[in-house]
């Protein structure tokens, strides 16, 4: 589903990173600074290699010797950060209908999917940070995205708030069809989203694991 193999300079930091990954929730995790959320950005359009490909599904986002880099608003995906990024002057159901769905989504697939119904008429301040982030997860899955990029989606909550959006991110894996690839530094998350695991350390690939073998490995905190 996603083929990506790209070197490029980010100041004076290199990332050289290749991996191959299927459906399901692919994880990427390493040390603070290890270019996890930058292969994420090169995934999304947000920072261009130097040289390389990336490719989805046989559809080519960027390829340096074909001369293709196509942009953000051209590559299909949707995209959920640390902070929601919600419209403040926006209500929810605003919000998630920003940029207009795309007709072949289910708008109720989704609220229902998320539980949003109760929240479609608040405005963003009247939100939980764990509320926030599901109408950030709803209005990406709106777009119709070919694959999911989630950049540690839930680092800015405390533990009672992560536990109550991570069986939505759950029931996004196991009830769409929508492949993700995750972010995070918590390793209960991987160990309960993650379909496969890729370790990355000083902008390259070093290992790629099941998440069991994830777990019981020892922590690289270099």
């Amino acid at each position: 589903m996603l083929n990506l193999d790209i070197k490029g300079q980010v100041g004076t930091f290199t990332v050289n990173a290749e991996l191959q990954a299927g459906l399901g929730v692919t994880a990427l995790v390493g040390p603070s600074g290890a270019g996890k959320t930058t292969v994420l950005r090169a995934i999304a359009g947000l920072w261009t290699p130097d040289e390389g490909h990336i490719e989805i599904a046989e559809n080519v986002l960027f390829d340096s010797s074909e001369g293709i880099d196509l942009p953000v608003n051209k590559r299909r995906l949707g995209i959920v950060f640390q902070d929601p990024l919600l419209f403040p002057h926006l209500s929810v159901e605003q919000n998630l209908k920003y940029g207009s769905p795309a007709q072949n989504v289910s708008w109720d697939g989704i609220v229902n999917l998320l539980d949003l119904r109760e929240l479609l008429k608040r405005a963003p301040r009247n939100l939980s940070g764990g509320e926030a982030q599901r109408v950030a997860l709803g209005r990406a899955l709106l777009s119709d995205p070919q694959l999911l990029l989630l950049d540690e989606p839930l680092t800015g909550l405390d533990d009672e708030r992560r536990e109550q959006v991570l069986p939505f991110l759950e029931r996004l894996r196991d009830e769409t069809d929508v492949p993700i690839v995750y972010v995070s530094h918590h390793r209960d998350e991987i160990s309960r989203l993650a379909d496969l695991v890729f370790s990355i350390k000083d902008g390259a690939v070093v290992s790629e694991q099941t998440p069991n073998e994830y777990v019981h490995s020892r922590p690289d905190l270099s």
